[in-house]
């Protein structure tokens, strides 16, 4: 197993959330996306304000890394137009991958409607530009009976408007990543999640993202089904590591 080929090197926070001044943030994400040509990961995943210096940086580098980026990122309450004009951006950008927020709260809300239409104008989008399509679902907000049910009308919305040729470019993923949990309850990616996942988005991959801070745990991620695992710690675990980072 190659297992940076399923490696989605990861670094999302804004310069408040680190803690650091925009030039210095920059600079972090320079070093990500430097180490993931280095090291010849998958995909590097950041904000969609650097995907034209990703972008600049591969193609400089001769590297075929992919540039991936969040969309309504990372609560999934922006409205579909607005999710469409980012993303409209984010492919004017160079973009190879779009990972949406998934609108949970309006499902969470019976508002069924809202959900399927964002689904399908968000993955037309995407594909008819030639590009990855992701579903964030944020596991962590919600519970069993409902991390079955979003997954299977992800799954059930997309085969109902989308060719089956199609389907492999369409991903249900499992978390942000930024989601805040109480009692320090994991906020990412669990077995029993990403198990209730592929059995219900199934012909759909999925992504799990958040909480896989070792080799042996990307490892048995893979081995369950799992195509892509979106980490801030890709080199470590390439290295067959363990990390205490949170995403």
């Amino acid at each position: 197993m190659e297992i940076k080929n399923y490696l989605d090197s990861t670094y999302l926070k804004t310069p408040v959330q680190a803690g650091l001044s925009p030039d210095e943030n920059k600079a972090v994400v320079q070093s990500f996306i430097q180490e993931a040509i280095d090291e010849k990961f998958k995909l590097i995943m950041i904000r969609p304000d650097y995907v034209s210096l990703a972008k600049e940086m591969i193609s400089a580098a001769g590297s075929k890394v992919l540039v991936g980026t969040v969309i309504g990122f990372p609560e999934g309450t922006y409205t579909t137009q607005e999710k469409l004009n980012e993303a409209h951006k984010a492919i004017e950008d160079g973009v190879d991958e779009l990972d949406f927020v998934c609108n949970y709260k309006a499902f969470q809300n019976k508002e069924i409607e809202l959900v399927k239409t964002e689904i399908v104008q968000c993955t037309q989008l995407g594909l008819s530009n030639h590009k990855v399509v992701k579903w964030i679902i944020e596991v962590a907000a919600l519970n069993d009976q409902e991390i079955v049910q979003l997954s299977a009308l992800i799954k059930n919305t997309v085969i109902a408007h989308f060719k089956e040729e199609y389907y492999q470019d369409v991903f249900v993923k499992s978390s942000t990543g930024f989601y805040q949990t109480e009692a320090g309850k994991p906020n990412g990616a669990t077995f029993p999640s990403i198990i209730m996942m592929l059995e219900n988005s199934s012909p759909l991959p999925v992504k799990a993202a958040g909480g896989v801070r070792s080799y042996d745990e990307a490892v048995a991620m893979i081995n369950l089904g799992v195509k892509r695992i979106g980490t801030s710690s890709a080199k470590a675990i390439a290295k067959g590591e363990s990390t205490n980072n949170n995403y």
